[in-house]
């Protein structure tokens, strides 16, 4: 009786109450004599009638329609991301491109019913607010990640080339306005306005974007790098300032006019600097040391940021800036900075800014340039920008004594404009100082110079090759008998892991050994001010282990759009002898759901769907190996060590389950492990083919004379729990691993660790 007393409960409760709701319904509607209670409508309708017209109603509703344009826009904007990160292309670029995809250039030229019912002119108020508030966040994002004290260390070294890059495309801007004023200046604009703006677009840099690129080029520890990006945080700056200036002028109608609003603003910045900074930097400083920021204080500084953006929004130099100015003056304390950038990025960038690209697509109408003359303008702005930017900075810097490698590098990486680009065009047309025509082509511009960028990159590393050596082609020993492994980690503790099984199989080779402890990071998940300290915190367990081994080790880290490719090609071209790895984990490893999408632990991933679709994937083939361990072993032209890491400290007990011919070559890894550490070998005859093998039992005779008692063979297949347990490590090639998930057999669970070794 006690096993039921729970459902009797449930049941005696559910019918009471349900009881007594009944009845208070009919003695309700007693009390409705009396009152003047309208009759209930009768549409005459059926019930799917009736509901057709309600669904149809729903899908019309403002917040509706808000979610469905959401919905597609992401989808859209991540879909040509992913396709230029494969073009080994900012994904900025696939998101820019989207917003015109999604607008009357393309979607709504084909689709014009559909583009009509997810954008109706009436909805598009929304989704501008809406991205506005992303554009603030954006801009908030952009001041953090400046590093002030940087800029201030390296400002000597720079700011000549900063400013050259925004005085000589700011030059060329107002004498391209010159020529293309009468044409395509809207009516009542002054020419001033006009070229003002036209030359604010000329001289833009993206900051963002280049930090993203040095970043992903490995360029930030390099001399060329540091420079570079000091000169974009200033450029930033002076540009913004220019900007808010411009803006007050053009608002104005005359420099006259807009004296009062430039005057209001240098006091807002002065209030800033020496009021608002202070009192965030003694909040920081109250925060030292915890790691986390409490809601209270994330609260302060989103209302410093809104009011800050409120501010200058009144005074008439636009939210935008306020947004920029409040995140220039947060504390430079880099942890402080990071923990509040991690809180608000993920919404900007992933959920609000794709809204602004495409709200920028639907004002860019590519089908306003049907002549001939229209398009020979638009290259000429093109052309006028690359000289400008590009020929300007490199110029400069060649003038400064750099060399051409680095001044070209310098012009391609600051002629980057991106989405900085488009948020001055936006303002620009917003305040109807551009034309709908000369938006468009300007958009396009935007896009082609940034497009451009790592082509350009491309072009001068190969006509200057061999002055300096890339990452994945660095000098490698003249010494080719040498054994060279490469470790690859994710966590700190990953790769001290792996670096003891390195040093196990490497230890007595003195100097015939290399061992290079790599790490590569996502691109989009580090900061440009906080690069070297994420570096530092990566390799310092692997150092303290290495110093521990007395072994010595080379340190390789590399930020990335695409680690998996970016690992197999420094594997293959790096002349390697092991590639070390871990067992990733994908979240929905072996469901049905995981092989029909392609899911991997972040994100979807297309590339597995399409081979899913063309057949080369089977959905229903339960792999044992995680999606991105998968693309690593079928990419690599070298053996690959998969580790299952269950506390791994030293193979000095080592079992080998050989389970057909093809699983020899293990026994090159068994001799490496009994000639560098000693190892007891055991070897297991799965399927008793070992001792008919002469080639097999010549190479453990040869073993045995050199390391006698190391090595043990059995014949029997049922090996006993306690026995597994007493291992320190399995070593089993991957075709067997496979096998053995496939069987479910006790044995993974017994194993402490397991070293999957596959051979191309």
């Amino acid at each position: 009786m006690g096993k039921y007393r729970n459902i009797i409960f449930y049941v005696a409760t559910i019918i009471f109450f349900s009881a007594l709701m009944y009845w208070f319904f009919v003695e309700g509607k007693t009390l409705e004599i009396g009152e003047n209670i309208p009759p209930s409508k009768v549409t005459g309708n059926t019930m799917w009638e009736n509901f057709t017209d309600s669904f149809l109603s729903n899908l019309h509703h403002p917040l509706a329609l808000l979610l469905a344009q959401i919905v597609t826009i992401i989808l859209v904007a991540k879909l040509f991301g992913w396709i230029c990160v494969k073009l080994k292309q900012p994904s900025v670029i696939g998101e820019m491109i989207a917003g015109i995809v999604l607008g009357p250039s393309l979607f709504g030229l084909y689709f014009p019913e559909l583009s009509a019912f997810i954008f109706p002119t009436e909805s598009l108020g929304n989704l501008q607010f809406l991205s506005q508030i992303g554009l603030i966040l954006f801009m908030y994002i952009v001041g953090m990640e400046l590093d002030l004290s940087i800029l201030r260390k390296k400002a000597h070294d720079a700011v000549v080339i900063s400013h050259a890059s925004i005085i000589i495309p700011f030059a060329l801007g107002v004498g391209l306005s010159y020529f293309i004023y009468k044409e395509f200046a809207p009516e009542g604009i002054q020419f001033s306005s006009f070229a003002l703006f036209i030359a604010i677009a000329m001289s833009i840099t993206a900051f963002p974007v280049l930090a993203r690129i040095v970043q992903e080029r490995n360029l930030h520890k390099t001399k060329i790098g540091t420079v570079v990006i000091t000169c974009a945080a200033a450029d930033d700056i002076t540009a913004w300032c220019i900007l808010a200036a411009v803006i007050a002028v053009v608002k104005a109608g005359s420099f006259s006019g807009s004296i009062f609003v430039i005057i209001m603003a240098i006091v807002y910045v002065f209030i800033m600097i020496k009021a608002v900074r202070p009192f965030l930097h003694r909040i920081a400083e109250s925060q030292k040391g915890k790691g986390f920021i409490s809601k209270a204080l994330v609260a302060v500084f989103f209302l410093i940021l809104i009011i800050s953006s409120y501010a200058t929004e009144v005074i008439g130099i636009h939210a935008l800036f306020g947004a920029f100015m409040a995140g220039a003056i947060m504390p430079e304390n880099v942890k402080f900075r990071n923990l509040f950038i991690e809180k608000i990025e993920d919404v900007a960038l992933v959920l609000l800014l794709p809204l602004f690209f495409v709200f920028t697509g639907l004002r860019t109408q590519i089908g306003l340039l049907n002549d001939p003359h229209l398009w020979k303008i638009g290259g000429f702005i093109i052309l006028t920008a690359v000289i400008g930017k590009f020929v300007g900075s490199a110029l400069t810097a060649k003038f400064l004594k750099l060399s051409w490698k680095d001044s070209l590098t310098i012009g391609a990486l600051m002629n980057t404009r991106g989405l900085t680009e488009l948020i001055v065009l936006n303002i620009g047309y917003d305040l109807g100082v551009l034309g709908p025509e000369l938006f468009t082509m300007l958009v396009i511009m935007a896009l082609f110079t940034t497009f451009m960028t790592g082509p350009c990159l491309d072009m001068i590393n190969y006509f200057f090759k061999g002055k300096k050596s890339s990452l994945e082609d660095e000098e490698h020993d003249e010494n080719d008998a040498k054994y060279r492994v490469l470790l690859s980690f994710e966590t700190p503790e990953s790769g001290s892991t792996l670096l003891k099984l390195a040093d196990n199989l490497t230890h007595k080779m003195n100097g015939n050994k290399s061992v290079t402890a790599m790490n590569i990071a996502p691109v989009d998940e580090l900061h440009a001010f906080d690069i070297d300290n994420f570096e530092k915190e990566q390799f310092k367990n692997v150092i303290e282990t290495s110093q521990e081994l007395q072994l010595e080790v080379t340190t390789l880290f590399k930020a990335s759009t695409d680690i998996e490719n970016d690992l197999t090609n420094i594997s293959n071209k790096g002349n390697y002898d092991l590639l070390l790895i871990m067992l990733g984990k994908s979240m929905y490893e072996g469901s049905l759901l995981g092989r029909l999408l392609g899911f991997t632990t972040k994100i979807i991933n297309p590339e597995k769907l399409l081979n899913t679709v063309k057949g080369k994937s089977n959905i229903f083939n339960n792999s044992p190996f995680d999606d991105s361990t998968l693309q690593i072993l079928d990419n690599t032209n070298i053996p690959v060590g998969v580790l299952v890491d269950r506390d791994f400290n030293s193979a000095d007990r080592v079992f080998i389950p050989i389970f057909n011919l093809s699983d020899f070559y293990l026994l090159e890894y068994a001799k490496r492990l009994i000639n560098n550490n000693n190892s007891q070998i055991i070897i297991l005859d799965v399927a008793g083919q070992i001792r008919n093998n002469i080639e097999v039992k010549e190479l453990i005779r040869s073993i045995e004379q050199v390391a006698p008692n190391h090595i043990t063979l059995y014949n029997e297949k049922q090996i006993e729990k306690q026995f597994l347990q007493s291992q320190d490590l399995m070593l089993i090639s991957k075709k067997s691993w496979r096998g053995l998930i496939d069987s479910k057999s006790l044995w993974l669970s017994d194993i402490p660790s397991t070293l999957i070794i596959s051979n191309p």
